[in-house]
């Protein structure tokens, strides 16, 4: 049997989340291209006209989870790239919100089918280290983000360059993903490994412990998600660039998960959960009462928050929930992004009919909720520690 090279699977995944972490930071751009000063969309539209990144992602990693076991990882790496390739020009020839729509909806199937195939791989290829490399892979989300938000400032607010020439940027970071993948060999999911069943695999995701995992991945994700993807408009009154805030926002959780090991040797996963938490709310809160150089300040603090959100998410199941398989890592990714498809159109009837504070104030209540639910988690692991050294 060919053995699989690691290095350039772990390079070549990273590529492939750059792709998608870029489609977040251009669709960010696309708001003041097709919104009430461009085609004429309202908020509340554009919330819906782009949804379906969040629940086509959803459905591709709902439907993609067991088919990574199936299929292999392999399959669905490729069935990503080629839905890539279609939401990208699809795109690049949108005119309406029925066209906007439907790229989106493309571009979330590719994003969503990222997620279920490579969450699994590097959780595979890393048995040993799993919340850490988790990390590291998700580094490249926010870091994506940062090469997106900066191309798109560059190509349309500095070099007057037209929104098509933004959005074209994609295929390079997915033509390197793509050659990086031709011809390699994957590793077999952990679950296929372990030799756990598929009907084992079902029933653990009834496990009450991953259940209330599932619901705070809602809280976690609309948090991080649904206030970055509105950026511009929820602070074009504070600050000029709000796509540079964007980009600073995802430099600070790039640069936090880069390090994110030593963090969890120091914590344990639900301990940074707490933290997170904590910093997330704070900063949402400073963010309804601060301009100008003030809004870099709380967008910090809210970024320190937000940083460790989804990896970690991901980490405590795959480390201590391993049976639930890739199933279970993209049951979590696509409740994540289905909360934020919830919540896009919410924010925007907001500052459709309110104003960008209200919609940020509200945006507080999840990680207040968060504070709550993640004691708890600390009290039961701890728990749980005890009793099993006993």
């Amino acid at each position: 049997m060919k053995k699989y090279n690691k290095n350039r699977l772990f390079i070549a995944s990273c590529l492939a989340l750059i792709t998608t972490a870029m489609t977040f930071a251009i669709r960010a751009r696309l708001e003041t291209v097709f919104g009430p000063e461009g085609v004429g969309l309202t908020l509340e539209q554009l919330g819906y006209a782009f949804a379906p990144a969040f629940f086509g992602f959803t459905i591709a990693m709902i439907v993609g989870g067991p088919l990574v076991d199936l299929l292999g990882i392999k399959k669905i790496t490729w069935i990503a790239f080629i839905t890539h390739i279609i939401g990208i020009v699809w795109t690049l020839m949108a005119d309406s919100m029925t066209s906007l729509f439907m790229a989106t909806l493309f571009v979330g199937i590719g994003n969503g089918m990222v997620e279920a195939a490579l969450n699994p791989l590097v959780a595979s290829m890393f048995p040993e280290s799993k919340t850490k490399m988790l990390n590291r892979f998700h580094v490249w989300f926010p870091g994506g983000i940062v090469i997106g938000s900066i191309s798109g400032w560059l190509i349309m607010d500095v070099m007057g360059l037209s929104w098509q020439v933004m959005v074209a940027t994609l295929f390079i970071p997915l033509i390197f993903y793509g050659l990086m993948f031709l011809g390699q060999k994957f590793p077999v999911t952990e679950r296929v490994q372990m030799g756990i069943s598929n009907k084992k695999m079902f029933k653990s995701v009834l496990n009450p412990l991953f259940l209330f995992m599932v619901v705070c991945m809602f809280l976690t994700a609309a948090s991080e998600l649904g206030t970055t993807q509105r950026i511009e408009s929820l602070l074009k009154s504070s600050v000029s660039a709000p796509l540079l805030v964007l980009a600073f926002i995802n430099g600070i959780m790039a640069l936090g998960r880069l390090f994110a090991g030593q963090l969890v040797h120091k914590l344990s996963p639900s301990g940074i959960l707490l933290y997170s938490a904590i910093l997330t709310f704070i900063g949402l809160w400073l963010l309804t009462i601060t301009t100008g150089g003030m809004t870099f300040v709380a967008a910090a603090i809210f970024a320190i928050g937000v940083t460790f959100f989804w990896p970690t998410m991901l980490g405590f199941v795959a480390e201590y929930l391993p049976e639930t398989g890739a199933l279970g890592l993209s049951i979590m990714g696509g409740a994540g992004m289905f909360s934020v498809s919830i919540v896009l159109p919410v924010m925007g009837n907001l500052m459709d009919n309110a104003n960008a504070t209200d919609a940020l104030r509200t945006m507080s209540i999840l990680p207040a909720i968060l504070i709550v639910a993640f004691l708890g988690l600390n009290f039961f692991m701890k728990k749980r520690t005890s009793l099993s050294k006993q």
